[in-house]
């Protein structure tokens, strides 16, 4: 039985699949970002097999958790919460993202200030603090495909004829109506997604957010991307990427969206270009998988880097202890004060300038407490030089994810 709908502000849905840690962490981060809100998290499980519903629920017992018997897809799963859901507001979020504090207060913010507006998306960074594309993109079309697939667009990220697809001419720091979303972050009023009756579940997983983002545009809404707002989204969680199959349900999944939508004449020609385009990402797939491999038999790149922790003294010492039991407290050079007495927060960045000049492997672990998400997306965002993790105080967990094509890394 559907509950009343619109009874509150804002209705958070995560999909979740086999990800705990990740999912725990990013739970810490939507807490505190509905602190001032009216709102409701739903967290809908597609049958994990890590133990995902066990460990969450005593964690975060003001959560909504769904659990499927089986893993139908992002699409389905999306759905279910949203037949559910009680917010005038919906965002679905992964599962693999930390979001800053004021990031959801800003969206709704936009939302309600500005005319035909039916969805908003953010700034995504990765794992390492570096922006990431698909976080604005048009419709795909055969010439825009053409160009990512034959590397024009990563040789040309600005342009706007090579790399149109992600809309590389417009900055990512601007706000700007865009076509597509990307289904990782975005917030829809839910009226449009009554009018358009939500995610099309014949995508399983990917393009999903494309055909939505087209059919909300349909209905009569803009779809914008708001460059000022960041969140952190660690890619290869939700997906493991380095699986030879993951080129193979993103185009087919593009096909399925082009079928849809497009005309007779575009359908032929764009098939034979993905079935093309599958059997080259393949081939370059194996070819990375082999030379990684060798990579890392030959022991390249296997230097173990320095830790730093930024955090309160109390902080500092629940990781210590995390890593020590995890036999890694060796690597410990020291901590980082957040300066709690100081009006600027964020001036521990002065001190980290100050190890980058000693030229060594650095990890830096940010403690999220008395430290806020918004200062730690901003502080990633401002070094280059060294590899990111983050530990949350309620789940006693450090998580990182420094390769798209990788799995995370996860201490517990």
């Amino acid at each position: 039985m559907c509950l009343k709908q619109n009874l509150l502000v804002l209705s958070v849905i995560i999909v979740n699949y086999n990800v705990k840690y990740f999912l725990a962490q990013c739970l810490c981060s939507v807490e505190k970002a509905i602190a001032l809100i009216d709102a409701e998290v739903i967290v809908v499980d597609n049958h994990s097999l890590d133990g995902s519903i066990d460990y969450l629920k005593p964690l975060f017992p003001g959560v909504h958790f769904l659990s499927n018997p089986l893993n139908e897809g992002f699409s389905k799963a999306n759905n279910s919460a949203l037949r559910v859901a009680q917010g005038k507001y919906i965002v679905f979020l992964n599962p693999d993202t930390l979001v800053g504090e004021a990031c959801f207060s800003d969206c709704i913010a936009f939302l309600e200030n500005t005319a035909n507006a039916g969805a908003i998306g953010v700034r995504m960074i990765d794992g390492c603090g570096k922006f990431l594309p698909e976080s604005k993109r048009s419709f795909p079309s055969l010439l825009s495909s053409f160009f990512k697939l034959v590397g024009l667009a990563d040789t040309f990220p600005a342009s706007k004829l090579f790399n149109h697809y992600a809309l590389g001419h417009i900055n990512q720091n601007k706000t700007s109506e865009v076509s597509v979303l990307a289904g990782a972050f975005m917030m829809v009023k839910k009226e449009v997604l009554d009018t358009i009756n939500g995610f099309d579940e014949d995508f399983f997983m990917y393009g999903e957010d494309i055909d939505l983002s087209f059919r909300i545009q349909q209905a009569g809404y803009k779809n914008y991307y708001l460059g000022k707002t960041a969140i952190i989204h660690f890619k290869g969680e939700s997906v493991r990427k380095e699986h030879l199959n993951y080129t193979a349900l993103f185009y087919n999944a593009i096909n399925v969206f082009v079928q849809k939508h497009y005309g007779l004449s575009n359908r032929k020609p764009f098939s034979l270009f993905m079935l093309l385009a599958i059997a080259l990402s393949r081939f370059t797939a194996t070819i990375k998988q082999v030379v990684r491999l060798v990579l890392l038999n030959n022991n390249i790149n296997t230097r173990e880097q320095e830790t730093l922790i930024i955090g309160s003294q109390q902080e500092y010492q629940k990781v210590f202890q995390l890593l020590e039991e995890n036999g890694l407290a060796n690597t410990i050079i020291g901590r980082i004060t957040i300066l709690e007495e100081e009006t600027n927060r964020m001036a521990f960045i002065s001190e980290l300038k100050e190890w980058q000049k000693r030229g060594k492997p650095l990890k830096i672990i940010f403690c999220a407490g008395e430290l806020g998400y918004s200062e730690i997306i901003s502080a990633i965002q401002s070094i280059s030089y060294a590899a990111f993790l983050f530990y949350a105080n309620k789940t006693n967990t450090i998580v990182g994810s420094h390769q798209k094509t990788r799995v995370g890394n996860t201490i517990a």
